[in-house]
């Protein structure tokens, strides 16, 4: 008879051990719902809060209601989603107040390392590099700004299924859409991904025009600065209302050009400190040992593209002083 007897129930203690075995599965998908809402939200304290509210829906259902679901971990992830769909709403209108300009928190390159999935029913592997962009776990601010383009179901539906390998007819259930149109939901997204992705370079020439970038920069020599930089890049600068920032977009080189070169001039004591980020090499603004701002870079085959400069104390906290 003993041998019929379920193991989670056999001997004293074995449904709290079952029990206990069970929070620590579900408490185990944290670290990738905070993943999967951050890519939503764009700032980590959103995300938190997504996550937070997952989990007190998850702690709300009665004990048998729990054990029906045959998948925490996808039940985690839509409700997730449709908190992260809610909530994007009131998030961009909390955004039209924003002291100044709005930018996504960037965050380091290995954060979420490892959270990421290739599509379930994307076929195989694209060719082209633009189509693979959001399969790598590196979370770029080139990406976040154009999630941020994007209609908040555009949005949930990309990350779930480009990034997270969610299928369309799951999907569908979350953003009250047909499958059929959630399939034109992810294809209208990629188009935004396509746009803002042109004529990307590799890591290295990424790296090689920033390093060159820096140089030009705390050189004070302005011709080089303005050969490395895109006939229409564009500056934009997030201090949050915490200190003073650039409270329009600075477009085209020769403006750009001339608001660093304007910086360094009223602050010799500034240093660019070199630091990885999710777009590749980065820095740090550090002056008198404080550091108080980030500065990543897309660049294209043109040159610098996109600068952005993150001032915002709250949307720098990720960032260890090592």
């Amino acid at each position: 008879m003993s041998e019929d007897i379920p193991a989670s129930s056999a001997g004293p203690g074995g449904a709290e051990r079952d029990a206990s075995r069970a929070l620590d599965s579900v408490m185990a998908e944290r670290h990738r719902l905070l993943s999967l809402a951050f890519r939503m939200m764009g700032t980590l304290s959103d995300a938190e809060d997504v996550v937070q509210e997952t989990y007190v829906r998850w702690y709300r259902l009665e004990p048998e209601e729990r054990e029906k679901i045959a998948a925490p971990a996808a039940w985690l992830t839509r409700v997730a989603s449709r908190i992260s769909l809610d909530l994007l709403g009131s998030a961009r209108a909390r955004r039209e107040t924003y002291v100044g300009q709005w930018l996504p928190e960037p965050i380091p390159a290995d954060l979420f390392a490892g959270t990421a999935k290739a599509p379930l029913d994307s076929g195989p592997p694209a060719a082209d590099p633009l189509e693979r962009v959001t399969l790598d776990d590196a979370v770029s601010m080139a990406l976040l700004t154009v999630l941020e383009a994007m209609t908040p179901a555009e949005r949930v539906t990309f990350v779930l299924h480009d990034v997270f390998g969610v299928p369309f007819d799951e999907i569908a259930a979350v953003v009250g859409r047909s499958p059929a149109a959630t399939r034109q939901l992810a294809t209208s997204a990629r188009r935004h991904v396509r746009r803002g992705r042109r004529a990307q370079v590799s890591p290295r020439q990424h790296d090689e025009v920033v390093r060159a970038f820096r140089h030009a920069t705390v050189g004070g020599d302005i011709e080089d600065l303005l050969r490395l930089l895109a006939p229409g890049v564009e500056l934009r600068v997030d201090g949050g209302g915490f200190v003073n920032a650039a409270p329009q977009v600075i477009r085209g080189s020769d403006h750009v050009a001339r608001w660093f070169l304007g910086v360094m001039r009223k602050q010799p004591a500034l240093r660019l400190e070199r630091r990885d980020t999710a777009d590749g090499l980065g820095y740090f603004l550090q002056a008198e040992g404080n550091r108080y701002g980030l500065i990543t870079f897309d660049v294209s085959d043109e040159g610098v593209t996109h600068v952005w400069l993150m001032l915002n104390p709250m949307k720098l906290t990720n960032w260890s002083r090592d």
